[in-house]
């Protein structure tokens, strides 16, 4: 890939501090031998049982380009019936049938998708407001009950972030620069809606979707929802002090599509890119929200009296990539959001949006102080939210009935955000900030065992002042994997130090993970920064002399133990 030379337009150039947006250049490249195998088990009394698909099509934007090739679907029996049509958004849905089925039924979905990210400077002069634009296009300015962009509150809030903006590439970056430091990343949040993001600052993919979705639209911005698929093989991107890895879970994901008169429909993923996604996503579904996009892999079924029981369903994903290439670089900019936020080059007029300054770092103690302390009270913090005891592959639902009395299961978003992080080559480690005074009884992490053998223990180190593992401080007790029990999804391990209960004065900390033998073990994460600084996540591999490479999620994690009053 060839150096890409950056040139902005800028509005504004006020004194400012520095955020976590990142300008980045360069592309992406791959062919990936794509297939997902669908299990489902009909329940008892089934009378006819449908599911539904949809097949992906090439798509072209200035940032990422889709090509998709061998599309196939085979099934283990063959169906009583198949139906394929176009939706009125243009999607090509499949729909099969059977009668009366009782046995297992294994859908094999195949293709190969010849993905690009091509990330050059982008020319947009696309005025705001918008004034014009064709017909199909204005379908996507509809308020949805997902999506309310007629809502009162919507409509304020959207007026307030774009005021002052001539372009529109403006007013899109005020509006998502708000979203990712308004919202945190929840798995299983209790509703999907704009409003309940709006209200609470909570939600998973379809969440930042639906609300940036909504803000776009209360102010003329045509914005559509996509659905599809992200895979799990990281990437990385230089920064000029070291690397981060990019990683995103393999599975269902929503994203969206904005659109700019003089560039056409271009992707947003408002969890954590502008104007792009990586290659590693397969657009598959458009709509005006989540409930509109519902078609792939819808389960539907009937059942004769007296049967309640619903399906159950296993969904893998394998994608192998058979080429490759990626030459990606970031510099991190001093305007944006706090959170972390990737753009390519843009010229265009536009405001940079000053982040607050960062908070003042806690005032640390003395060691002679905290031997004198009286640690009384009980303490414990971290990036505590997670979903416990959870089978990713199976975990479907809820049922709910159709206006035809049919029963269905949608698709849902849940998905394994975690790190195999044993093995042999690396060694991660997570940082936390400690704001008061406290004795250290117990780290606990967010784990699955999946077996091997060996022990796990904790290593507690000081911060350098550079963001990294420095002075080494403690290991916690060992954990023999035999007394690691099973669970069916992650839970929390408590690594042990209350034999020497250290003091620990207000600080940044680092956790870092050390074993022996083969465990195969994996730790949860959620996307973005939570809790923690955007260079808070770091490994190294056995060539490396220093922590220099980072992680674009933070590791779930509780530090517990006692404090003053």
């Amino acid at each position: 890939m060839k150096k890409i030379f950056v040139f902005l337009i800028f509005a504004c150039t006020a004194n400012l501090t520095f955020g976590e947006n990142y300008l980045i250049n360069g592309g992406q490249e791959s062919q990936i031998n794509y297939q997902m195998v669908q299990k489902v088990v009909p329940a008892s009394g089934t009378k006819k049982l449908t599911l539904s698909y949809v097949e992906p099509v090439t798509f072209s934007s200035p940032t990422y380009n889709q090509r998709i090739t061998a599309f196939n679907l085979t099934f283990s029996q063959n169906p009583d019936k198949r139906k394929e049509s176009l939706d009125n958004r243009g999607n090509k849905v499949i729909v099969v049938e059977w009668k009366d089925p009782v046995r297992p039924i294994s859908t094999t979905i195949s293709m190969t998708a010849l993905n690009q990210t091509k990330l050059q400077q982008l020319q947009t002069s696309a005025p705001f407001p918008l004034t014009d634009f064709p017909g199909d296009v204005k379908d996507y300015l509809k308020a949805t009950e997902q999506v309310p962009s007629n809502n009162s509150q919507m409509i304020s809030k959207a007026k307030q972030l774009t005021n002052g903006s001539k372009t529109e590439f403006d007013a899109v970056q005020k509006i998502l620069t708000w979203v990712v430091d308004h919202m945190n990343y929840v798995l299983i949040p209790q509703s999907y809606n704009a409003m309940y993001s709006f209200e609470t600052g909570k939600g998973n993919c379809q969440n930042y979707s639906h609300l940036s979705t909504a803000l776009m639209r209360a102010v003329g911005i045509p914005a559509r929802i996509v659905n599809g698929v992200t895979l799990k093989q990281p990437y990385e991107i230089n920064t000029g002090t070291g690397s981060m890895t990019m990683r995103m879970a393999q599975g269902r994901h929503s994203w969206i599509e904005v659109y700019f008169p003089d560039l056409g429909w271009v992707p947003f993923d408002p969890q954590q890119t502008a104007l792009y996604v990586s290659n590693r996503f397969i657009r598959v579904e458009i709509g005006l929200d989540n409930n509109e996009t519902a078609n792939d892999g819808l389960i539907r079924w009937t059942q004769s009296k007296g049967y309640e029981d619903q399906p159950q369903f296993e969904e893998m994903i394998d994608a192998s990539f058979a080429g490759d290439r990626v030459n990606l670089a970031a510099q991190k900019q001093n305007y944006g959001p706090q959170k972390l936020m990737f753009y390519p080059p843009v010229a265009a007029s536009f405001t940079k949006i000053a982040p607050p300054p960062p908070p003042k770092p806690p005032e640390p103690v003395s060691d002679q102080k905290l031997k004198t302390l009286q640690y009384q009270k009980p303490y414990m913090f971290g990036n505590l939210e997670f979903p416990q005891n959870i089978d990713f592959i199976s975990t479907r639902g809820p049922a709910q009935q159709t206006t035809e009395g049919e029963m269905e299961m949608r698709k849902n978003f849940l998905v394994e955000t975690a790190e195999y992080v044993t093995t042999r080559g690396n060694q991660y480690a997570q940082t936390f900030i400690l704001k008061k005074p406290m004795q250290l009884g117990k780290i606990g992490l967010a784990l699955h065992k999946f077996g091997g053998d060996g022990q796990l223990w904790i290593e507690i180190y000081k911060d350098d002042g550079q963001g990294r593992p420095g002075d080494y401080i403690t290991t916690s007790e060992y954990m023999p994997l035999g007394m690691m029990k099973f669970s069916p999804g992650y839970t929390w391990f408590d690594f042990d130090f209350t034999k020497e209960m250290p003091a620990l004065s207000p600080g940044r900390y680092w956790i870092a993970m050390g074993f022996t033998g083969s465990p195969i073990i994996n730790w949860f994460f959620t996307y973005g920064k939570p809790v923690g600084p955007d260079d808070g996540t770091r490994y190294k591999t056995m060539f490396d002399e220093t922590w220099s490479r980072s992680l674009s999620f933070e590791f779930n994690y509780r530090v517990v133990g006692m404090t003053t009053n």
